[in-house]
């Protein structure tokens, strides 16, 4: 990845930004890698094609939701291209595909659903945790800094330590933890403050965009906590893998500001083989819930399985 890169992907705007090329095809202009990752960044990819995919639909339409599949690892190295499709156009509501291709081909594939708001039906709502405000928790660089300077932490730990706070200062999204490994009848939830920096308030179009990007920030990435697994050690209990198949969001607001603190509550209802779901939900500071999300990845610990045991021991 290109230093350039690096620096446009400090501007939202820019990291979500496409060119159109022709009626419903559109180009990424940039792409990002995250430190330790296998490709480009998920939460990109979708926010790219919700873009591309609203430009095809009457303003009149709300964007209510999206399912999408990763299939390949999208490589910074190549543009890639949103193909829209109009699958259906209703009264009340209006559906697109949306594919993503990279030199010849598919790499990711979006289901995305568009409404005529109905702001008259009745309505309800989880409540939002209690959580300490933002301005009482610690940005993530300053945390990731905080931990590399302690004396009993491996230099190989600080290096990877600095490398992230160094990455998260450089992103369009700042974060901050209000709450850890928090136990709630029987399960485990993980609850960061997520803001995009220094925008102004964009239109509901573009800031469902914005959503679309940040609610990939930290979601299967939680699973190896949760499942107490550690990084960067060997082991049963060390992570081997994780990465995204599919991502969902379900946005219920039309008056929402990334550029103000959302905070985003995460959960796993279930882990095994190989596979974990999470379950998240976007909180307003008002307490708000705008959108539900919803990930399955893959959470593998560093175990290997009978089948490789069995091919080494032909060999």
């Amino acid at each position: 990845m290109s230093e350039t890169n690096q620096a446009e992907h400090a501007q939202i705007s820019t990291a979500l930004e496409v060119e159109k090329i022709e009626d419903n095809l559109y180009r990424s202009k940039s792409l990002w890698v995250p430190t330790r990752a296998r490709g480009v960044f998920g939460g990109q990819v979708i926010s790219q094609a919700l873009v591309s995919a609203s430009r095809c639909v009457d303003s009149a339409f709300a964007l209510h939701s999206l399912h999408c599949y990763f299939l390949l690892s999208a490589s910074p190295s190549t543009p890639i291209v949103y193909q829209v499709e109009r699958l259906r156009q209703g009264r009340s509501y209006v559906a697109c595909a949306v594919k993503a291709i990279q030199r010849g081909n598919i790499i990711f594939v979006l289901m995305c659903s568009f409404q005529k708001p109905e702001p008259w039906q009745p309505s309800y709502q989880w409540v939002m945790p209690t959580v300490p405000s933002s301005d009482e928790c610690e940005l993530e660089e300053d945390r990731f800094l905080r931990y590399s300077k302690e004396t009993t932490i491996r230099p190989e730990t600080k290096r990877i330590l600095e490398t992230f706070a160094e990455e998260r200062k450089r992103s369009p999204i700042a974060i901050k933890m209000a709450k850890e490994h928090d136990v709630e009848g029987n399960g485990i939830r993980y609850m960061y403050w997520m803001q995009a920096k220094n925008i102004p308030k964009y239109e509901a179009p573009f800031q469902k965009c914005i959503l679309g990007y940040l609610s990939d920030l930290y979601f299967i990435g939680a699973v190896p906590r949760i499942m107490g697994l550690k990084r960067y050690s060997k082991g049963p209990t060390a992570v081997g893998m994780t990465s995204t198949l599919d991502h969902s969001v379900y946005y219920y607001s039309d008056d929402f500001d990334c550029g103000d603190w959302l905070l985003y509550v995460m959960t796993c209802p279930r882990a095994a083989s190989g596979r974990a779901v999470m379950h998240g939900q976007i909180f307003a500071r008002n307490g708000k819930l705008v959108a539900i999300t919803s990930q399955e990845g893959v959470a593998r610990a560093d175990i290997r399985g009978p089948d490789r045991d069995q091919v080494k021991a032909k060999l």
